[in-house]
Parts: C-alpha cells; structure tokens; sequence
C-alpha cells in the first residue's frame, strides 16, 4: 500500500490514542499479524485475546507488575459477587490504560467490567472504544477481533434502547470494517435507513463515506463526507477523507485543496508534515 494511504489511518490512531492515554501508547503486534500479499490467508487468522494479545501485553511489562495482574486476575476467577468481578475488570482496565499505556487490554476489560454492569451507556462506551481502533487498523486479524467485540457490546446496548440509532450505525460498522460477514449490505442497510431518515446525522454519512472509500466509490464516498462538512464544516476527519478519496481517484487538483484544507485545520505537527510531503508529491 501507498504511503499516502496510510496518512488518515496513522492521523486516526494518533487522535484514538491522544483521547485515552495521552499518546503513549503502542499497539500490539499479534503473533496472527502478516504483511498485505505474503501469501496468508488473513481472513482465515484469528486473535485469541489471552494467547495472542495478553501474552504479548505481560511480555512488555515489569515482573512485579505481571504478579499483579495475575493476582488480580485470579481474584475475578474466585470471585462470586458481581460487583466485585466489576471491581477488578476496571481495575484491570485502569492498570494497562495509565501504568502500561497499552489500548487493548484496556478496551478488553473495559468491556468485561460493562457486559457485567449492563447498562447502555457503559456498553456503548466499551464499544466506542474498540470502533475507534477499528477505523484506525490496517490488520484484518485484528480489524475482526476489534470489530467481534464490538458486536457484542453493541447488540446488548439495542437489546436495552432498539431505537438507538448510533448503536445501530456502530453495529453495522462492525460489519463493514470487521470482516464479519461476505455479503457487506448486512452492514450498509441499517445505517443507510438512518441516513436517509436522518440526513444531518453526521454518524451515519461518515461510516458510509467511509464504506464507500474501502469499496472504490469514490465519488459516492465524497458525497457523503460533503453532507457531514454540511452540518460540522470543521469536521477534520471528512477533510482528509474527501483528500484522500480525490488521490485515490487521480484527481490532484481537488486532492490538493483538501489536503491544504486538512493541513491549516490538523493539530498534530506530525500529520503536517506528512500533509506537506503528500501535497508536494502531488504538485510535481
């Protein structure tokens, strides 16, 4: 893949990171991970949170620190009181989020404290979380691991409020970047019913940019990130779509006055810098 497709992606999961643990943290390379076209199949690889993921995660950590997790984890084995069991999920959560600085660990037993806890608020949180990654992950191992468990999240908030239509935006995300199903209309359909009840939802436009970019319909996916700039003209992330749905399409021009746009309006001196070295490529 190009570099300059890799700009948005590595800009999304620069703002995922900087929104939970203030930029530190990495994110971890499964032992299912392989690179695009050396012949594995990736669809066929999947991630087991305690052999891939928690494994790798107490490898990146002190001796001390790892007697801790395992005590506490123990301690949810033993434990026969909810509210306790919730107790050591968030602990868990609080440990690899500030002290190891590491997200899915966190997302994870984020998630476990809110199957627990129940509620839609701390479901559709937990699963933000892991939809935020999801948008940001170029693994498809992983992409279908973030996107599973935000499934199951998202299906339990519905089953609490049916007529949220962001958990139903969310809920077909998961099948639109997750890998979870062939034919990719199961996921399009809910959300392009909201849309079109709902114009100004900013939610639903952006997934179906989104979808539309990932699939090759550039110009449907630039009609949709023009309708989120509608209703959030400073909507930074609709900027760079529409940029990188022009170059991908071989429009320059347009591709360059969006990245401009995107450059004056991005934070991160890392994504200008990226941004500049793109428009010069362009300019030649």
């Amino acid at each position: 893949m190009k570099k300059q497709q890799f700009i948005f992606a590595a800009i999304s999961l620069v703002i995922c990171l900087g929104l939970y643990f203030g930029g530190r943290t990495v994110p971890i390379k499964t032992n299912a991970a392989h690179t695009e076209g050396d012949g594995h199949d990736h669809s066929a690889e999947k991630i087991d949170f305690r052999k891939n993921i928690l494994a790798e995660a107490l490898a990146k950590i002190t001796p001390q620190q790892a007697q801790r997790i395992n005590a506490l984890e123990n301690s949810v084995i033993r434990g026969d009181v909810k509210e306790q069991q919730i107790h050591v999920y968030h602990q868990l959560a609080r440990f690899w989020k500030d002290s190891a600085g590491l997200f899915e660990p966190y997302a994870y037993y984020n998630a476990e404290a809110s199957k627990l806890e129940n509620s839609e608020k701390s479901l559709t949180f937990a699963a933000r979380l892991f939809l935020d990654r999801l948008m940001a992950t170029e693994q498809p191992s992983m992409q279908t691991w973030l996107a599973s468990n935000a499934k199951v999240l998202l299906e339990s908030a519905l089953k609490i409020n049916p007529a949220n239509d962001s958990s139903k935006i969310g809920l077909g995300a998961c099948y639109i970047f997750g890998n979870l199903s062939s034919n990719p209309m199961e996921g399009i359909l809910p959300i392009r019913e909201v849309a079109q009840r709902n114009p100004n939802n900013v939610y639903a436009q952006m997934v179906l940019g989104l979808g539309g970019k990932k699939s090759g319909q550039f110009d449907k996916a630039i009609e949709r990130f023009q309708a989120v700039l509608k209703v959030d003209p400073q909507n930074v992330e609709a900027v760079f779509h529409i940029a990188e749905s022009y170059d991908q399409k071989g429009d320059k021009t347009n591709a360059i006055v969006y990245y401009e746009k995107a450059k004056q309006m991005v934070n991160i001196p890392e994504a200008k810098v990226e941004l500049e070295k793109r428009i010069t490529e362009l300019r030649k």
